[in-house]
Formats: C-alpha cells, sequence, structure tokens
C-alpha cells in the first residue's frame, strides 16, 4: 500500500473558551508536499508513465501507459511496441513541457506524483495530456473502477475521437490486461 509523504491533518483543537476563537490559528499546518522539476535531460524512462531522476524513481499517479511487449499496429500497417509508443511520446513530452511535479505518496522505492506541463501560456496536468491524446490510459482498480474520474472522461474522449493509440485497430489495453493478469492471480492462489 501508498505511505502518505505529507501528514495528514490532525484533528483540530477545540477553543479553549467559548468566545470567538481563531480557528485558522488552532488549525494545525500541513508540511507541504515536495515540488520538483522534471530536467530536461539526464532522465530515464522505466515505462510511459515511471520515470528515474537522480537516482529516484517517479510514477504518475492514476495514469498507466501501455505495457512494454504488448503490440499493436501502426497507421502504416506496421506492428510496434505500444509500450515503447508510449514511451515515446512521454519522453517528447518531458522534454518539450519542462513539468513540474508534486509528490504525493511512497509505495516501496516508487514516489507517485501529479505533474504539471507548460505548454505556450497553459499550465495543464500531464497526465491529462497523455491520457487525451491517447498515450495513456486512465489507471484502473482491480475491479476496473478509475483511479481518478476525470482521466476516465479524458480517455473516453481520445477512445472515441481515435487520438494517438486509439487509431490502431487492435490496441492491447493494458488496465484490461493488468486486470486479467490479477485475477488469474488471485484465482490460482485461492486454490
Amino acid at each position: 500500500m501508498f505511505a502518505v509523504i505529507a501528514p495528514s491533518s490532525a484533528e483540530a483543537q477545540q477553543a479553549g473558551s467559548s468566545s470567538g476563537a481563531n480557528l485558522e490559528a488552532l488549525a494545525p499546518k500541513a508540511a507541504p508536499l515536495p515540488v520538483f522539476d522534471v530536467p530536461p535531460e539526464g532522465v530515464q524512462f522505466q515505462t510511459g508513465d515511471t520515470w528515474t531522476q537522480g537516482g529516484q524513481t517517479f510514477r504518475l499517479y492514476a495514469v498507466q501507459s501501455c505495457i512494454r511487449g504488448t503490440t499493436f499496429t501502426n497507421a502504416a500497417g506496421i506492428k510496434r511496441d505500444c509500450g515503447e509508443a508510449s514511451i515515446a511520446y512521454f519522453a517528447a513530452l518531458i522534454k518539450d513541457a519542462k513539468p513540474r511535479c508534486t509528490a504525493l505518496a511512497q509505495s516501496g522505492s516508487v514516489t507517485f506524483a501529479v505533474c504539471a506541463a507548460h505548454l505556450g501560456a497553459q499550465t495543464v496536468d500531464l497526465g491529462t495530456i497523455l491520457i487525451t491524446q491517447g498515450f495513456a490510459f486512465a489507471a484502473t482498480d482491480p475491479n476496473g473502477k478509475p483511479v481518478n474520474f476525470q482521466y476516465a472522461v479524458a480517455e473516453s474522449d481520445a477512445q472515441k475521437n481515435r487520438r494517438g493509440l486509439w487509431a490502431s485497430p487492435d490496441l492491447p489495453h493494458p488496465s484490461a490486461i493488468l486486470r486479467n493478469a490479477y485475477r488469474r492471480a488471485t484465482n490460482s492462489s485461492a486454490r
């Protein structure tokens, strides 16, 4: 499971008197979440949603890229590695958009983060860009429910408009692959 990096808010203390106490002064101050830039160089990409920089591994929260070793047919009719296509788009986006990320949680040696990308004068969520353009997907739980509903909406729009990898007639959807693997593992351990 995840270990939250920022401490959770403690319960607010009650005022010592019934007179108009300043509740803001009594509320605990949460430590700021670690914020960091992703450099345009010196980054190693494991997948289209996971990278290493400065010896630390990061993953976009609620984003699922194509799985390496799965294939899709591109517009020219050529079979390509879906995971490699996700990585190529992600790497290009990192280089061009110069994202700034906020760490959310730690799971083992991986830090989950959300990132803001700078495109012209706009600042846009990096996960939304990847999913909207069809090079990543909304991560789901083992029951198939999206971890982030907004990402599921973005994925639906990309699929409907056949953007990015959705243009392929044989797209290997990673959430379905992972969900099926989870069910097989759960069924075999129950025997």
